[in-house]
């Protein structure tokens, strides 16, 4: 090789400064992904509360938003892991309809208990998960493939059940799980226990790694943490306590927060997921039986697609031959926005909730605004196409 082609090729490429700040362009977008979205969760609403006058963000609008949102949040909390086990669920919106028009049939046609009615409501989905997982990692179905399917014939089983029609009115005790409110006093309880299990995690968290002798942030900053989160949830409980409370959709979704994010950190279970999204060929030959943790992980989005199904029907006060239409882009989409990895083996549960946040918050704010149909769906499409461009120039995808 001659010193003009090694010169050449030099000139050609980009300049090793000029890498350099590119990586730490990536490395920092990546540290405060969450952080970027965060506010862009609050320029969406300033723009929306000027354009409306002040009318977007007021209590009575929030606590609809946050409800709207529970139900793609619901099935986001599902789809992060499928997506970071590196397979996807196109059935979950078709899925959500079938669990909630059964719901509704059981409850208004037969009058059954409820204490009987969600427990079979959550067995079909969990039985459903199971199947799609089954098809899909046992009998090597790609998992597009069967979500399609599963799109298609989960929603024709629920037309045929229903008859095309809407079953209503569901009893007052399941509307309750959609449109009910915790009481006040609650409220501001659950608010002051999050507060101190989120001090109280954060202190062990940093003895821990001090511990095993691994970096830990300043104090300051893991104080301005603390701070910050008790500033947002002092915010949230009085916004939400000024017009009834926290909703009990909202409640779920935050439970199920707590829950899938201590699933995703904590277990190895968890820990499993991402190395099978990683690296699939890597961990099959470190003893781990893949395709269980892939089963687990679709009858977990099927449970998911259950209860968002029973909220769904809760709220709406019905079980609708519709129900669901385009869940599965919604979700989908959230978990995108919120930074998971189209590849696999990254994402958070936190960053899937505040992506399905900025799309409910999208969905409310061009829907007060008359924003035609279509152009809804055009901003919709054109934010997720964006969502993914920006995963893979950050360079999160990369392994």
């Amino acid at each position: 090789m001659t010193p003009d082609t090694i010169s050449s090729r030099s000139s050609g490429g980009a300049s090793p400064a000029g890498l350099a700040g590119t990586q730490r362009v990536q490395q920092l977008f990546a540290r405060y992904k969450i952080l970027a979205l965060l506010f862009a969760v609050a320029a969406i609403w300033l723009f929306f509360s000027i354009l409306t006058h002040g009318a977007f963000a007021t209590p009575r609008n929030l606590s609809n938003l946050l409800r709207q949102m529970s139900i793609s949040g619901m099935l986001a909390c599902g789809m992060v892991f499928v997506i970071i086990a590196g397979e996807i669920d196109l059935s979950v919106g078709s899925l959500l309809g079938l669990a909630g028009g059964i719901a509704a049939i059981l409850d208004v046609n037969r009058q059954w208990p409820i204490a009987l009615t969600v427990p079979i409501a959550l067995a079909l989905g969990v039985l459903a998960g199971m199947f799609n997982g089954w098809l899909s990692t046992y009998r090597r179905v790609p998992s597009f493939i069967v979500g399609l399917g599963g799109m298609l014939a989960y929603r024709g089983v629920l037309l045929g059940l229903t008859g095309g029609s809407t079953i209503a009115p569901v009893s007052d005790r399941f509307v309750f799980i959609g449109q009910g409110y915790l009481p006040r006093f609650a409220g501001d309880a659950l608010a002051v226990v999050l507060f101190v299990l989120l001090a109280i995690l954060t202190v062990r968290q940093r003895s821990n790694r001090r511990r095993y002798e691994l970096p830990v942030l300043p104090m300051w900053q893991d104080g301005m943490k603390i701070v910050g989160a008790g500033v947002i949830l002092a915010v949230f409980v009085a916004v939400l306590d000024s017009y009834g409370g926290i909703p009990v959709p909202v409640l779920l979704v935050l439970a199920l927060l707590g829950i899938f994010t201590w699933i995703a950190t904590q277990t190895v279970f968890g820990r499993r997921i991402y190395s099978v999204g990683s690296n699939l060929e890597a961990t099959r030959l470190s003893g781990v039986d893949t395709n269980r943790v892939k089963l687990a992980v679709f009858a977990l989005m099927g449970l998911m697609c259950a209860i968002a199904g029973i909220v769904n029907t809760a709220r709406l006060a019905a079980g609708s031959p519709s129900a669901g239409t385009m869940g599965e882009l919604d979700a989908i989409a959230a978990c995108f926005i919120g930074g998971t990895s189209m590849r696999g083996g990254s994402g958070t549960v936190y960053g899937a909730l505040i992506g399905a946040l900025v799309m409910a918050s999208l969905d409310n704010g061009m829907s007060m605004l008359d924003v035609d149909a279509y152009w809804q769906m055009i901003v919709k499409g054109g934010i997720l196409v964006l969502a993914v461009w920006i995963d893979v120039v950050s360079g999160s995808n990369k392994r």
